[in-house]
């Protein structure tokens, strides 16, 4: 997972030309055991509605993003849905929403269209062989909310098999495990920009 430049860009869903197919650049080894929580995790849908306080923390929280994230999508609808999006994706992974926004501002800088010169796609910079060994070839990783889906439910796995270690769960989210470049850059991103006193 290789972040794309900080640009800015006036929304968050970009325009691909038609059959656009994003590079390949290199084989990429994969863990050799995906476990199946990790399908079903991302299978998953909430099955009971929120709670009132539950929508209540949600609106919130939406509110006090809102903010912060017009430096990145300027468009007022997409900047709502797409806080939606992201906070409800990552307490369906079980992760701080901040996080999320912060990998996704050093991954893409918010940009849906990107795509990295490793292949990795999207607002999470997802690799296409994550499609491949989840078993789901339909999927497409351009569509902004699947690729949330997505990068939440493996920085959860990421985050499970590190035992709660943040710092070590980034570091193999972005492919470099046993260096601390890019959990610093994540970390200087979400205490610069995201993160709310609780």
């Amino acid at each position: 997972m290789n972040g794309a430049s900080d640009a800015q860009e006036p929304h968050f869903l970009g325009v691909l030309p038609a059959g656009f197919q994003p590079p390949s650049s290199r084989r990429v080894q994969v863990e050799p055991d995906i476990p199946p929580t990790l399908r079903q995790t991302l299978d998953s849908q909430l099955s009971h509605p929120l709670s009132p306080e539950a929508i209540w923390a949600a609106r919130q929280w939406v509110s006090a993003m809102e903010p912060r994230l017009t430096r990145f999508v300027n468009d007022d609808v997409l900047r709502g849905e797409l806080l939606q999006r992201i906070y409800h994706e990552a307490r369906l992974a079980g992760l701080a929403p901040e996080v999320v926004l912060a990998v996704i501002q050093v991954e893409s800088a918010f940009r849906a269209d990107a795509v990295s010169s490793a292949g990795a796609v999207g607002l999470m910079q997802i690799m296409p062989f994550w499609i491949r060994e989840l078993g789901r070839s339909a999927d497409d990783l351009m569509d902004p909310w699947l690729n949330l889906r997505y990068g939440c439910t493996i920085l959860a796995h990421y985050l499970a098999v590190e035992r709660g270690d943040l710092t070590r769960a980034l570091a193999r989210y972005n492919g470099s495990l046993g260096e601390t470049w890019y959990p610093e850059r994540v970390m200087r991103a979400l205490t610069e920009q995201w993160w709310v006193d609780r």
